[in-house]
């Protein structure tokens, strides 16, 4: 069996912005046989959300990647607004930007041949055994859950021959007032964060949402999203063919 060396390079909070300025060269000089790029939702909880800009950054990370020969992993991811709980109001338009992420994801990990993840769904997202505190991140269950699945589209892609992880912890999951000390200690200034820069702005969206709906004209709001996301690929495969026409 030959030696297996593991390497994160990921960072709490990072946005595909980090991964693009920080993480692509530092995972580029490594030189990875296989590398898991799963990233999308911080983008979603920022009031500079620009669906443009994240297929931009994707694209590039996920196409020096695999230029390398690199095998790709790649995920959607559910919506954090559900998994906060939120009103609907107020986690609707979460919902839909998540979504645009995730089309975005679907469409480059099939343009660059990635072993994708369809983790946006399905009954392991509504138990709290697999959550962290923060409801946001996964805790050991969930990750094991995460390492499960994608060892299984592996296998189906010929490329895992070895046995499954385990999906069954190695350490006892945190303990009631544990969580609540992490909530009451960094959870308060992960929420003040959030107060300052994407409240306003989500205040401001779940008013159109509530208007939109009064008016029974919700439907806008998907198509717009959905025309923002043909936008942004339309505007990739542009400049794939520039250097062509020059």
């Amino acid at each position: 069996m030959q030696p297996v060396e593991f390497i994160n390079l990921a960072v709490s909070g990072a946005q595909t912005r980090d991964v693009l300025e920080r993480q692509l060269p530092a995972g580029l000089e490594l030189r990875p046989d296989v590398v898991s790029v799963v990233v999308g939702v911080n983008d979603t909880l920022r009031c500079t959300f620009d669906i443009h800009a994240v297929a931009a950054r994707l694209d590039t990370v996920y196409g020096s990647f695999a230029e390398q020969g690199a095998v790709l992993l790649t995920a959607c991811l559910p919506d954090p607004g559900g998994a906060l709980g939120l009103p609907g109001a107020l986690a609707r338009p979460l919902a839909r930007r998540q979504r645009a992420v995730n089309a975005v994801v679907h469409a480059l990990s099939e343009r660059y041949g990635a072993v994708h993840l369809h983790a946006a769904e399905g009954a392991w997202l509504t138990d709290r055994a697999m959550w962290s505190a923060d409801r946001l991140h996964p805790g050991e269950r969930g990750h094991r859950q995460l390492a499960v699945r994608f060892h299984a589209v592996l296998a189906e892609a010929g490329l895992a021959t070895g046995s499954a992880p385990s999906p069954e912890p190695e350490f006892a999951a945190p303990t009631t007032s544990a969580s609540l000390w992490w909530l009451a200690t960094a959870g308060t200034g992960w929420v003040a964060r959030r107060c300052t820069d994407l409240l306003p702005q989500l205040l401001t969206l779940a008013a159109d949402e509530l208007r939109h709906r009064a008016r029974g004209t919700s439907a806008r709001l998907d198509l717009r999203a959905s025309a923002a996301v043909s936008a942004a690929l339309a505007a990739l495969s542009v400049a794939e063919r520039q250097p062509d026409a020059a």
